[in-house]
C-alpha cells in the first residue's frame, strides 16, 4: 500500500468528514451552507433574502412594483487549526498502516476536533443572543420544563410554528429535565438528519433535545496556540443551559484541507509515519435570522475588586481579605472561599464557614506562605473564581 498516495490521504478526510458528522452536536449546521460560494482562502459569500410584503391591487394601476433583495454578504473564517501527528515506524508494519492510521485520526478527531469546533459553535450562537438581548429572565434549572417552554415560545414568536426548532442543553439543565415528572409522558424519540447520516434524538413537541457535556456550553473561549493547543472556558465565560434555534439559523461552513501523508522516508523529523492534518471553519448567523435564536444563559458576574495579598506577623494576624463583585439586577451572588496548595490555585479545599465577600486571615497560621481564593456564584448557578492571594507570614 501506497501510505502517501493522493487516494489514501482523500479516504481519510472523507471518513473523519463522517465522524464529524456522527459525533458533533452542531454538525447538521453544516447542511445550512450548501448554497454558500467560497471567493477566497477564508472568505464566503452567503445570501440573505428579503421580500416586500403585499400591497392592494389597483384595479386601473395594476400590481404594485416589489423588489426582491438579495443581499450577498461576506463573511470570514477565523478558526483555522491544525496539528501533524506521527506514528514510529516500529509501532505499525505495512499490512497495518491504514488501520491503525485510521483509528487514530478518527480518535483525534473524536476527541479533540470535534469538542473544539462545538465549544467554538455555541459560544458564537450565544454571543448573538447576548448581544441581541434574546435571554430568559428569571430561569430557574428547579423548572427546566418551563425555562425550555419560555425559549420555545420566544423563538416561534419570530421564526413561526412551521419551523424545526432545536434545543442545545448543557449536563446540569438536561439532567434536571429528565428528572422531571412534568416531561414524562412528552419525551418521545425521533429522527434527526445531520449530513449524512440519520440520527436518533430526544425530542419534546417535535424539538430536537441535544445534550452538551459543560465543558462546551459557555459564552466564551480561549483557542490555545501553545504546544499543547485545544481550548478553555475563557475568564468571565458564562454558563450557556439552554440555546433553542432553528434548525436553519445558523450556517457552519468547514472546509478540511486535503490531509498530507508522509512515510517514514519522506519524514525528515523522525523515523515515523507522519499526518497532517488541518481545517479551518466558522459559523455564520444571517441578520434576519439572529433574532431567533435564544438561551438561557447565566447572570455575568463581574469581580471588580480582587483580594489582595498580604504580609503578616506570625501570631499578630488581624488582616482581611476582600472581593468585591457585582451581577444582573435581580441575581443573587454567594461566595466561598478556598485554600489553596499553590499560587495557581490547584488542589483547593474549601474553607468551613466562610461564605461572606471578606474573610479574616486565620489567627494561628505559622510561618510561611499560604494561597487563598473566592468562588463568587450568581444564583446558585454560575461560578466564578478571584485571583489568588498569598500570604505571607513572617
Amino acid at each position: 500500500m501506497s501510505i502517501n498516495s493522493i487516494e489514501t490521504a482523500q479516504m481519510y478526510a472523507g471518513e473523519l468528514d463522517k465522524v464529524f458528522e456522527a459525533k458533533s452536536a452542531t454538525a447538521f449546521f453544516a447542511d445550512n451552507a450548501l448554497r454558500t460560494k467560497f471567493v477566497g482562502a477564508k472568505t464566503v459569500i452567503i445570501p440573505d433574502v428579503e421580500f416586500e410584503g403585499l400591497s392592494d391591487y389597483d384595479r386601473a394601476g395594476g400590481f404594485a412594483n416589489g423588489a426582491v433583495s438579495v443581499q450577498n454578504t461576506s463573511y470570514t473564517m477565523s478558526m483555522d487549526r491544525a496539528r501533524s501527528l506521527q506514528i514510529d515506524r516500529e509501532d505499525m508494519d505495512e499490512s497495518g498502516i491504514a488501520s491503525l492510521a485510521g483509528k487514530i485520526l478518527g480518535e483525534y478527531v473524536r476527541t479533540k476536533v470535534i469538542p473544539e469546533c462545538d465549544a467554538y459553535v455555541i459560544s458564537k450562537l450565544a454571543k448573538v443572543a447576548i448581544a441581541k438581548g434574546n435571554l430568559l429572565a428569571n430561569g430557574s434549572l428547579d423548572k427546566p420544563y418551563e425555562a425550555f417552554c419560555s425559549l420555545v415560545n420566544e423563538v416561534q414568536s419570530v421564526a413561526g410554528y412551521d419551523e424545526e426548532l432545536v434545543c442545545f442543553m448543557d449536563s446540569h439543565a438536561y439532567a434536571a429535565l429528565s428528572a422531571s415528572s412534568e416531561i414524562s409522558k412528552l419525551i418521545t424519540v425521533s429522527d434527526f438528519k445531520q449530513g449524512e447520516v440519520n440520527l436518533k434524538v430526544k425530542s419534546i413537541n417535535g424539538i430536537a433535545i441535544i445534550p452538551v457535556v459543560s465543558e462546551r456550553m459557555k459564552s466564551a473561549y480561549t483557542f490555545q496556540n501553545t504546544e499543547a493547543g485545544g481550548f478553555k472556558a475563557a475568564d468571565g465565560a458564562r454558563e450557556v443551559f439552554m440555546l433553542v434555534l432553528p434548525k436553519t439559523a445558523a450556517h457552519l461552513v468547514k472546509k478540511t484541507e486535503k490531509m498530507r501523508i508522509f512515510t517514514p522516508e519522506q519524514n525528515v523529523d523522525a523515523d515515523a509515519y507522519k499526518f497532517d492534518y488541518r481545517i479551518y471553519y466558522d459559523v455564520f448567523v444571517k441578520s434576519t435570522a439572529a433574532d431567533t435564536v435564544w438561551g438561557f444563559i447565566s447572570a455575568p458576574i463581574t469581580i471588580s475588586q480582587q483580594p489582595e495579598g498580604v504580609t503578616v506577623n506570625e501570631g499578630e494576624i488581624v488582616e482581611t481579605l476582600n472581593v468585591s463583585a457585582s451581577t444582573d439586577e435581580g441575581s443573587t451572588l454567594t461566595y466561598q472561599w478556598y485554600k489553596a496548595e499553590n499560587a495557581k490555585g490547584r488542589n483547593a479545599t474549601k474553607i468551613q464557614g466562610e461564605a461572606k465577600n471578606t474573610m479574616a486571615i486565620p489567627e494561628d497560621l505559622e510561618a510561611g506562605e499560604y494561597f487563598f481564593f473566592v468562588k463568587v456564584t450568581a444564583d446558585g448557578t454560575h461560578t466564578v473564581s478571584s485571583d489568588v492571594a498569598t500570604v505571607i507570614v513572617e
